[in-house]
């Protein structure tokens, strides 16, 4: 049918248009999500020392969010073993000491020895130069002096060796303790001379890994792990 302009009536929008103009773009993360991020890396970064008080409304004036989003943060933060809740007296930073570091690197020796020798088996020449790439970062990041760069390519390499020896599940074990591991090589690699030992104890993994000596890349996974504990131990209280 012909308008009174002699032009045909336009049709409307159809729905998947409409849609497509309506629909709202969500942020890559919520607030909850970026105060989350910030506080973890404050911990990690002793803006916070261990058993500091963490009082709502003060978290919620230095963070600019709401009591509800500090409440939800720290109750994350506790589920992560960053944050104990005290009878009378609230949320405090977690105190780290030696027996419960030391079973985390029990833990962490027995599943990425395990990795390593997988990925021994497995890998192929693609993931020894992404694994090798790593240990480059580290090294540059180390005498740069920057820490948290050493604990990112630190926390890719061992995805990475986790993923190619198809350790999905192990992987899984050390994720639920990415927390209290990560705060414990913040304070580990802070320590004197660790960046040259590291990165040595850390190619002697990719060497390994490289010359597909699967018993060989388990050992040296494994020495790397008890070698972080025995600086952990010398450092936090029994």
């Amino acid at each position: 049918m012909m308008s009174d302009l002699g032009q045909a009536p336009s049709s409307p929008p159809s729905s998947r248009s409409a849609q497509a103009t309506l629909r709202v773009e969500r942020p890559s993360a919520t607030l909850r999500e970026l105060t989350l991020q910030k506080m973890r890396q404050a911990i990690l970064d002793a803006h916070f020392a261990p058993g500091e008080r963490l009082v709502e409304r003060t978290l919620c004036e230095e963070l600019g969010v709401s009591r509800s989003v500090v409440r939800e943060v720290l109750r994350h933060l506790e589920a992560e073993g960053l944050v104990d809740t005290l009878p009378n007296q609230g949320p405090i930073v977690a105190r780290l000491d030696a027996s419960t570091a030391a079973q985390i690197y029990e833990i962490r020796a027995l599943v990425e020895g395990d990795a390593a020798m997988a990925c021994a088996l497995r890998g192929d020449a693609a993931t020894v130069e992404r694994l090798a790439a790593c240990v480059a970062q580290i090294e540059r990041a180390f005498a740069a002096h920057d820490h948290a760069a050493v604990r990112e390519f630190t926390g890719r390499f061992y995805e990475q060796m986790f993923g190619s020896g198809a350790k999905s599940v192990a992987w899984e074990i050390v994720q639920s303790l990415n927390a209290r591991i990560t705060r414990l090589r913040a304070l580990t690699i802070a320590s004197d001379d660790r960046g040259r030992q590291a990165v040595a104890e850390m190619n002697e993994i990719v060497a390994a890994i490289r010359a597909r000596d699967g018993e060989r890349a388990r050992e040296a996974a494994t020495a790397h792990v008890m070698r972080v504990a025995e600086i952990a131990a010398a450092l936090l209280p029994a």
